[in-house]
């Protein structure tokens, strides 16, 4: 097959290009159709039908030349390189009419199948103008993604034929974690940590080195206000100290199976991964080193420990498209392996599945080794199905089985952490929504009280 037949066979079948008939022309036919056929009633013969039929459909044709030619558009896509999971983020795809005709269109753009798609989005672009036309989209699910092509037709102002055309434009796309809460504690901190639960988290002042002078706030030590500057002010003004800084804090996201139960809104792993970076973030902030660890069965992904919030971005893109695998996690090789790249003291702060590590005795021998040089913390999610079937009434047989079983797994749960708790493994769960302000929480206690 030739190279002019092949095109031809494209645009037959409509690959990615092509002229059809719009829902005007097609009524247009039905509607003389119908009148010629009761016209032979009285005696028109089928020649003329089919004759008056061929006139229309050359007629017809007059109308491509009154819509721009595809060498006179020319497209330009305006997209963001980074979507942060769950957010809206607007595109803009820019249309130049070369052309001296209006026409109006419609355009499917060829996001990835996890992009929300507001399509087919339709308008008019009047003659020899500059277009932009945009719309809102949310990735879902993160990772690097390829936006190679869209899909445009247009038609003249008499919207008998319409013409399609594949447009190839190319962008590249990271969706990465949603750090709406890194950035909220980065703006402020102490709104950041009004509360967890119904106790005041906030980091304790009056204690380390001096670090600045701020407004005096309600809570704060009144033997700490600074009166020479609240004289200057003519505001109330304190005194703020923080712990030594310099300090290895060593992230484990743990990326097994159970990490892809699925919460409210994503899974455990897109949690631990948003509650990750904003520990990070905080530590890199008060001067701490930060390595981070994401593993299941095998070391996916591991970050040097280094300071200064430069190094946010380092870790944001080595961790950002990593995922849930299907295998178990293997807690005991990556403790081996922390022992061997990790030789200074540090808290280990681990992001996990509790009910899952619980299991894990080989896991606890080796804790209770790296014990000896590390501080061990463990956070993770509630299971509120478990907690949910604790609390509710039995009004069946069949409930208070499934009541009884929950209260067995609880029970379990409690015992077995007070036996780690014991070897000095703290292990804390909270709510899904609370995970990063607890864990932030805990790592600034931790440094309040130089436990490292």
């Amino acid at each position: 097959m030739t190279k002019l037949l092949k095109s031809w066979w494209a645009r037959f079948l409509f690959q990615d290009r092509g002229v059809l008939p719009t829902k005007r022309l097609l009524m247009g036919y039905l509607i003389l159709s119908i009148f010629l056929g009761i016209s032979t009633i009285w005696g028109i013969s089928w020649s003329l039908v089919i004759a008056a039929n061929l006139i229309l459909f050359m007629a017809s044709l007059f109308d491509l030349f009154f819509s721009p030619s595809k060498k006179h558009l020319s497209f330009k896509r305006t997209i963001s390189a980074e979507f942060e999971r769950g957010l809206t983020y607007p595109v803009t795809i820019e249309v130049q009419n070369a052309s001296t005709y209006p026409f109006s269109y419609r355009l499917v753009d060829a996001l990835p199948q996890t992009f929300k798609r507001p399509f087919p989005i339709m308008g008019s672009i009047p003659k020899e103008v500059v277009v932009g036309i945009s719309y809102d989209t949310t990735a879902m699910v993160r990772g690097r993604y390829e936006l190679n092509k869209f899909y445009f037709r247009f038609r003249s102002s008499l919207g008998l034929w319409e013409k399609q055309m594949t447009v190839e434009l190319r962008n590249e796309v990271k969706v990465i974690p949603d750090l709406t809460e890194t950035k909220q504690y980065l703006e402020n901190a102490q709104k950041y940590l009004v509360y967890e639960g119904i106790k005041i988290r906030r980091q304790r002042s009056g204690v380390g080195d001096f670090s600045k002078i701020r407004s005096y706030v309600v809570g704060d030590d009144p033997r700490k206000i600074n009166w020479r500057q609240t004289a200057k002010l003519r505001e109330v003004m304190t005194n703020e100290y923080e712990p030594e800084h310099g300090k290895y804090i060593t992230i484990l996201i743990d990326c097994g199976r159970m990490m892809g139960a699925e919460l409210s809104q994503g899974n455990r792993l897109e949690k631990a991964l948003e509650a990750a970076l904003t520990v990070a973030a905080v530590a890199l902030q008060k001067g701490d080193y930060v390595s981070v660890l994401a593993f299941s069965k095998d070391i996916k992904v591991f970050v040097p420990p280094a300071k200064g919030m430069v190094h946010l971005q380092t870790i944001l893109q080595a961790i950002y498209s990593v995922n849930v695998d299907a295998a178990e996690s293997n807690y005991a090789a990556v403790l081996q392996y922390l022992e061997t790249v990790q030789k200074k003291r540090s808290l280990l702060l681990l992001f996990s599945d509790v009910r899952t590590f619980l299991h894990e005795e080989s896991a606890l021998i080796l804790l209770k080794r790296l014990r000896q040089r590390h501080l061990f913390l463990m956070v993770g999610i509630e299971d509120q199905t478990l907690l949910k079937r604790v609390k509710e009434e039995p009004n069946t047989v069949q409930a208070a089985m499934q009541k009884s079983m929950a209260q067995q797994q609880f029970l379990f749960q409690k015992r077995e952490k007070k036996k780690w708790e014991k070897q000095g493994l703290v292990m804390i769960e909270a709510r899904e929504e609370k995970l990063a302000i607890t864990a932030v929480s805990q790592y600034i206690d931790i440094m309040n009280q130089n436990l490292l």
